[in-house]
């Protein structure tokens, strides 16, 4: 296959894909700055047992709940699942719901990930198909061999494609594996059918027997279980609890690595650096064909002219 049809494929679909790759690869921009917000926040030995027990027997006194979120950086408990009103937010510091009158931070990572995962529209199937040709992309570039290099912004759309590569290929790589439930893990051991499922309350004083509940994500359903995710070194742990303990689970290195949740803020860090180039790509890209086009259309009109 010549260089020029390989360009003329890379071309087309690209533009072909070009607003949601370019609403993908935003809002993956912006959730590349989650970890490092999350992390930061968190201080350890903040949360105790103690609290998280008495807000839910305040704010669930039934135990109907099934899920908390604990976001470090608002310093606020959600509890999922409570009778009337299906959920309550709190101030970990004054222990009252917190009145939403503005968006939050937490709000703005949550509509990046919907838009991010479905576009909002329930489209998944075209987030998936997106990321397909973004991996089609990068292929169709290897294919036309390394360029020659110049300081041009097409010498610097391929420089960046050839030198953050193995970047550029992962990021599209573990979202397409997400996307069809590709973990890399081990299936886990299925969950025992004996006695009832461990209590909301419960399950927060197993976790807390060899976890600083500061680094709690959340704890929500998963089967029979109830799962936990705790940052720990610097990674994103889950734990299923049950009445024995928190037994950890297997690591999703896809999601991981997706995510930026693992290896500290390096990881976080190389995300956001592949999402600006990616964004680089698309944006750089679809340039040089706009500026071709004009181009052409200036030749054709000054051709017109002469006529």
């Amino acid at each position: 296959m010549s260089k020029s049809l390989l360009l003329r494929l890379h071309r087309w679909v690209a533009l072909t894909f070009a607003l949601p790759l370019l609403a993908v690869i935003a809002t993956g921009l912006i959730l590349s700055f989650e970890p490092i917000v999350v992390q930061s926040a968190i201080e350890p030995g903040s949360v105790s047992v103690q609290t998280v027990e008495g807000l839910l027997q305040r704010y669930d006194p039934q135990g109907t709940a099934r899920a908390i979120v604990l976001r470090p950086n608002e310093n606020t408990l959600t509890v999922n699942g409570v009778q009337p009103g299906g959920s309550v937010t709190l101030d970990l510091r004054t222990g009252e719901p917190v009145a939403r009158t503005t968006r939050s931070l937490s709000d703005m990572f949550g509509t990046a990930r919907q838009i991010h995962e479905h576009l909002l529209l329930r489209a998944g199937w075209l987030v998936t198909a997106s990321t397909m040709a973004m991996l089609a992309l990068i292929a169709l570039g290897i294919f036309m061999g390394w360029p020659r290099l110049r300081n041009t912004l097409p010498g610097w759309h391929k420089g960046v494609g050839w030198f953050l590569l193995p970047l550029v290929i992962l990021s599209p790589l573990t979202g397409l594996l997400l996307a069809f439930g590709i973990s890399l893990a081990p299936a886990p051991a299925p969950a025992s059918a004996s006695g009832p499922p461990l209590p909301l309350r419960e399950a927060v004083r197993v976790l807390a027997v060899e976890h600083d509940l500061s680094s709690l994500s959340w704890i929500r359903p998963l089967g029979r279980n109830l799962v936990a995710r705790v940052a720990e070194d610097g990674e994103m742990r889950t734990y299923a609890l049950n009445r024995e303990g928190a037994v950890p689970m297997a690591r999703s290195w896809p999601r991981l690595i997706h995510e930026g949740n693992w290896g500290g803020s390096a990881l976080a860090i190389l995300n956001l650096v592949t999402s600006v180039a990616l964004l680089g790509l698309l944006l750089s890209g679809s340039w040089i064909w706009l500026r071709r086009q004009l181009r052409r259309s200036s030749g054709r009109q000054r051709v017109a002219k002469t006529t």
